[in-house]
This record gives C-alpha cells, sequence and structure tokens, in this order.
C-alpha cells in the first residue's frame, strides 16, 4: 500500500487545486472517488463479484466515472458503474454517491443502507453530520473532504489513518 500511498497524496494535492464554486470538476470526484477504494476497507464477503460504485440522482460525476474509473478494478473485482433511480429503497453498491439535487434524500438513503457496508459519499454542506460518510465541500474555491468516522464504522467499513489524516473530521 505504501506506493498507493504515495500516489494518492501526490494526486490530491495537486487535485485540490483552485475550483470554481460554480464549475465543479468531477473528473477529480471521480478520481478521488476511485482512490478511497485503496484507503477503505470492506468486509471480506464484499470482496468477490463486481465492485459497484452507485450513484443517485442527476449529477455529471456518471459520466466521468464512466470515462475514467470503469475500466479499472479494485483489487480482483471489476469496478461497475451504476445509477440508481430516485426512490430506490435497495442500493446493492459499495461506493454510493448522493448528488446535489438529491442531498434531501440523504436521510432515506441513510435508513435504506442501515447496517450495509456502503460508503455514502454526498458534495452538499453539512451532509457528513447528516450520515455521509464523505462530504466533498468548497472552501475558499478549494475542494476539501469532510469525514466521518463514526458513520463509516457503523457500516463495518474502516478507514486508512493516512485517509482521515486529508480531511476534516466532523463528529
Amino acid at each position: 500500500m505504501p506506493v498507493y500511498l504515495s500516489l494518492l497524496f501526490l494526486f490530491l494535492a495537486g487535485s485540490f487545486s483552485k475550483i470554481h464554486a460554480q464549475e465543479k470538476d468531477y473528473a477529480i470526484h471521480a478520481n478521488i472517488i476511485y482512490h478511497f477504494t485503496k484507503y477503505i476497507e470492506w468486509p471480506a464477503n464484499k470482496k468477490s463479484g463486481d465492485f459497484i460504485i452507485g450513484i443517485v440522482g442527476d449529477s455529471p460525476l456518471y459520466d466521468e466515472l464512466i470515462i475514467n474509473v470503469a475500466n479499472k478494478t479494485v483489487g480482483k473485482q471489476k469496478i461497475v458503474i451504476r445509477k440508481f433511480p430516485s426512490g430506490a429503497t435497495s442500493f446493492s453498491c459499495h461506493i454510493l454517491f448522493i448528488g446535489e439535487d438529491k442531498s434531501s434524500d440523504l436521510k432515506k438513503i441513510v435508513l435504506h443502507t442501515a447496517g450495509d457496508p456502503v460508503l455514502l459519499v454526498t458534495e452538499d454542506e453539512g451532509l457528513a453530520r447528516l450520515g455521509s460518510c464523505i462530504n466533498f465541500i468548497t472552501v475558499s474555491d478549494h475542494l476539501k473532504l469532510e469525514i466521518n468516522k463514526n458513520n463509516i464504522g457503523q457500516r463495518d467499513l474502516s478507514i486508512a489513518s493516512e485517509l482521515l489524516q486529508l480531511g476534516k473530521l466532523i463528529q
């Protein structure tokens, strides 16, 4: 994992550069989400079959994940990108990104995925306190991460200390 650690730090150092609040670069989001796979540990029963990254909402991230991540793997698992419809009650995936347009659905999604090893990733202010595991925010035109370690732990996931150091811890 040290090689991945070096790559992640190099990537994130460049990725968290200045962005315009109005124009989010979802290619950066897609790459960071892919790198989460190196620093989040899923239970053994989630390490076979496809590695599924799901999206709820109408987000440009879907296309960026297809372009930049869909041809990669997590260990021996092929990454598959799946879009879930609004109002879905079941989310069979490893990572679930909830687009800004569906932030108001977070509470329902948290309930529907309670106890499941699904890393919930969001992009709206304050969502790490409301059930999200990792939340993208923009601070002074810089992309930042809010990380809720408790929410991650409640989902039977573990997070590497290296990733914790890159974000702001939220309780």
